[in-house]
């Protein structure tokens, strides 16, 4: 790698964990009280599959440690966002479930952050998102790939 090529990867990841730094702050600020976005994020990963996974998934899934998505599952089921009931086929493992209390709060988050993330989108106008997401996803894609 070239020192220009060097330069132009170092830019590209600087924006990007800068921008991921600065919604993470902001998307904090929005969200509801005691919320924090590992809750949000995994009530809107159960809400959208609309079916049960174990620990063991949910961690896959977010690229964390079994036992850091034990600590965020562990935080939801004592708020009442989650059931964890055993696996029927596996009494070893678990499964968890969004519960309705989850879904509401899970909405109220997206209420709550979706003023802040579509007058960033005007901001930007609805070309350029379009422009950056097929790269954003390309570069995700290549990331998990490697992962």
């Amino acid at each position: 790698m070239n020192e220009s090529s060097n330069s132009l990867a170092v830019a590209l990841f600087s924006e990007i964990l800068t921008a991921d730094q600065l919604v993470r702050n902001r998307l904090t600020r929005v969200l509801p009280k005691g919320m924090e976005i590992s809750h949000f994020s995994v009530l809107n990963h159960l809400a959208r599959a609309n079916d049960e996974r174990s620990p063991a998934q949910l961690a896959k899934s977010f690229h964390v440690t079994r036992g850091a998505m034990t600590n965020t599952l562990s935080k939801l089921e004592w708020a009442g966002y989650i059931h964890i009931r055993p696996d029927w086929d596996d009494a070893r493992r678990k499964m968890i479930a969004i519960s309705p209390a989850g879904r509401r709060a899970r909405d109220a988050a997206i209420d709550a952050m979706s003023p802040m993330i579509n007058e960033l989108v005007a901001e930007l106008g609805d070309d350029k998102v379009r422009a950056a997401l097929p790269i954003l996803r390309e570069l995700r894609i290549k990331l998990e790939a490697d992962d």
